[in-house]
């Protein structure tokens, strides 16, 4: 409706003299909107700094300011921590299942377990087919172990926040799933013929990749990010049954995922960071048929 309109309706308002709401015709009014100074009644009227403000100008305000962010794009939020807790709270939660209640059909059903078509039995687990593919995230939230979930949650609560922070909570969420699925991907694609892995290691090797990115791009201190690396992955080639390939498969795609979210061009930033996690789950997809060429049916 155009302010004249308004004001030729308001005009047939019952209480002579006053004219009424553009918005409620039969309620009169004597006060105006400061910016397009149509008539507005009590229920419509926004207080502003000077004066009253219909919803449509008040609207139109709001559609003119900026929307804050994070340093790389995401929502702000008061709780910069939201989505880690969560993550701790689901891999706690699974992992109580998986030790004490559903034992050990949860860890059986979950796990990362692959079997070629070169075994007895064979194709069998995710090289079987699309129908057991769901193994590749399922076994990035489940522990079987305490020391396992402990140590893998305590990186998570120490790297998680400023990650997410930084993020925002939509991109962190992403990265740490596409970190997980990264893990076991490429695990699948080395090993697949004969596996069987737990664990969200491959998605805290992505968060210390993601990590050591951050800290290139915002030129801080490198040296703790690296000597934290490096010493996880002393750990992984000197103890026996820790799934490397989980470890470095989460760990490139964590910190290629990361490269492309933080280092993407303000002006260009949503297609970049997007095209970023299509094409890191076109390398995931990538890995998972070539594993299946390898070992599936």
């Amino acid at each position: 409706m155009l302010p004249d309109e308004s004001r030729s309706a308001a005009g047939r308002s019952p209480e002579g003299g006053l004219p009424g709401c553009y918005r409620h015709p039969q309620t009169a009014t004597g006060v105006s909107c400061t910016r397009c100074e149509r008539p507005i009644c009590p229920q419509c009227m926004v207080t502003a700094s000077v004066g009253f403000q219909c919803p449509e100008c008040v609207g139109d305000g709001h559609a003119g300011t900026r929307r804050a962010t994070t340093r790389f794009g995401g929502a702000l939020t008061v709780d910069g921590g939201l989505v880690t807790r969560a993550l701790i709270g689901v891999n706690l939660v699974v992992w109580l299942l998986a030790a004490y209640v559903l034992t050990p059909r949860l860890g059986q059903v979950w796990s990362l377990f692959s079997a070629g078509r070169d075994i007895l039995g064979g194709p069998a687990g995710v090289a079987d087919g699309p129908h057991e593919w769901y193994r590749l995230l399922t076994a990035v939230f489940l522990h079987l172990e305490w020391w396992h979930v402990g140590m893998n949650m305590l990186v998570l609560f120490w790297l998680g926040p400023p990650l997410e922070e930084a993020l925002g909570r939509l991109r962190f969420l992403a990265l740490y799933l596409l970190s997980g699925l990264g893990g076991s991907t490429f695990a699948f694609l080395v090993a697949g013929h004969r596996m069987e892995s737990v664990g969200a290691s491959g998605a805290i090797f992505g968060l210390i990749g993601a990590t050591i990115v951050m800290q290139l791009r915002s030129r801080g201190p490198l040296a703790p990010a690296m000597a934290f690396l490096v010493f996880n992955l002393v750990m992984t080639f000197s103890r026996p049954n820790i799934d490397w390939r989980a470890h470095l498969g989460g760990l490139a795609l964590g910190a290629l995922t990361a490269f492309g979210l933080m280092y993407a061009p303000r002006e260009r930033r949503g297609l970049v960071q997007g095209l970023t996690v299509v094409g890191a789950v076109a390398v995931e997809a990538a890995m998972l048929l070539t594993g299946m060429a390898l070992y599936g049916a």
